[in-house]
């Protein structure tokens, strides 16, 4: 588990997740703003269980000031084949620096696993945060029709600290 003050001046843990945090992190994905209009097909009815959690690395931010630890934000890392699955932060809690801290814990959970790169298949509004914070375009997924009928970024972390 790791600590850190947010720029707010709140103490930010970030903590293995656990299975009581799957309707939590449901709850999150499905009311994500960057999935409203023609991207709300992309997460209707999606769920993050606690079978899903048990399987993965999946690690929450928590705001450790207060209402017993809420759930910022989250992420999932599968390590075969090495993915970013998902990263998720709550709308109302975004652009206070979660998001980047997801994302280098998770670099740290991927190098500690032996990996030295991490593929990711971004939602097209958040492929520029994901380059903002490292990653490097490689190609595009093409559609998956009937939950997700456009093209997505694919892009790549390179865990080793060279």
């Amino acid at each position: 588990m790791s600590s850190r003050t947010s720029p707010t001046g709140r103490t930010i843990t970030i903590r293995r997740a656990v299975a009581r945090d799957a309707k939590r992190l449901t709850r999150i994905v499905r009311g994500s703003g960057a999935y409203e209009g023609r991207y709300a097909t992309a997460v209707a009815g999606y769920r993050v269980g606690p079978d899903y959690i048990e399987a993965h690395r999946v690690f929450v931010a928590v705001d450790a000031d207060g209402d017993e630890g809420r759930v910022l934000g989250f992420y999932s890392l599968v390590l075969a084949p090495p993915e970013l699955d998902l990263l998720f932060v709550a709308d109302d809690a975004q652009g206070r620096g979660i998001g980047r801290r997801l994302v280098a814990h998770m670099r740290s959970e991927a190098r500690a696993a032996g990996l030295d790169r991490v593929l990711v298949v971004s939602h097209i509004p958040a492929e520029g945060f994901y380059q903002r914070v490292g990653a490097v375009r490689t190609g595009t997924v093409p559609a998956n029709p009937p939950a997700v009928p456009w093209d997505r970024p694919e892009l790549e972390f390179r865990t080793s600290s060279r």
